[in-house]
């Protein structure tokens, strides 16, 4: 009788995944910066990460690919100039000196925001007007690109019922969760 001898197995690369996999995962997280949140990351986040703390996230706050990300979004919303009155179109005549200089600030822990600019703006149904700060339109790309980093992170904690402020989320959409929720209930007698 023949002594047989087996193969190993090939060795299965530390990242890989199973076909679609990375597919499925951003298309469940289809809102989330992509220039921000590489695969590895978003499973990380899906996953858990090591120790339950996510380290070093300012380096994907200043990195300019996020910087430009979140201008968009703040021309795409246009708004008046904060303090400074810069206003988009002047942000944008300058755009790469512009997110440079925000990149190297965050970099280095020398970015400083500026005051808000006050306005007033009317109450429905009344004569009252109420406050409104403006802020610049350096200071929203900032805070846009954080937001891109960390709503991600926040956003996998919140209750599957929360619909506030959250993204792809809304009013409506709550309220057509709780007629949803109040129909099973009472088909099912609860």
């Amino acid at each position: 009788m023949e002594a047989r001898t087996e193969e190993r197995p090939a060795l299965v690369p530390e990242g890989a995944t199973q076909a679609g996999e990375a597919e499925a995962r951003r298309e469940r997280w289809t809102w989330a910066e992509p220039s921000v949140w590489t695969d590895r990351m978003l499973a990380a986040l899906e996953n858990g990460v090591r120790g339950g703390k996510w380290f070093s996230l300012i380096d994907k706050v200043y990195r300019k690919e996020n910087l430009h990300a979140a201008f968009k979004k703040v021309k795409k919303n246009k708004g008046a100039g904060g303090v400074d009155h810069v206003t988009v179109e002047g942000f944008e005549r300058r755009l790469d000196r512009e997110l440079t200089k925000l990149s190297d600030e965050l970099r280095t822990g020398t970015y400083q925001p500026q005051a808000a600019r006050r306005a007033y703006i009317e109450k429905p149904g009344t004569k009252e007007k109420r406050p409104l700060g403006i802020p610049t339109v350096r200071d929203r790309v900032c805070e846009g690109a954080m937001r891109h980093v960390l709503e991600p992170i926040f956003e996998r904690e919140f209750a599957e019922n929360s619909h506030g402020f959250r993204p792809e989320r809304s009013a409506p959409k709550g309220q057509a969760f709780l007629f949803a929720q109040s129909v099973a209930a009472t088909q099912t007698g609860s």
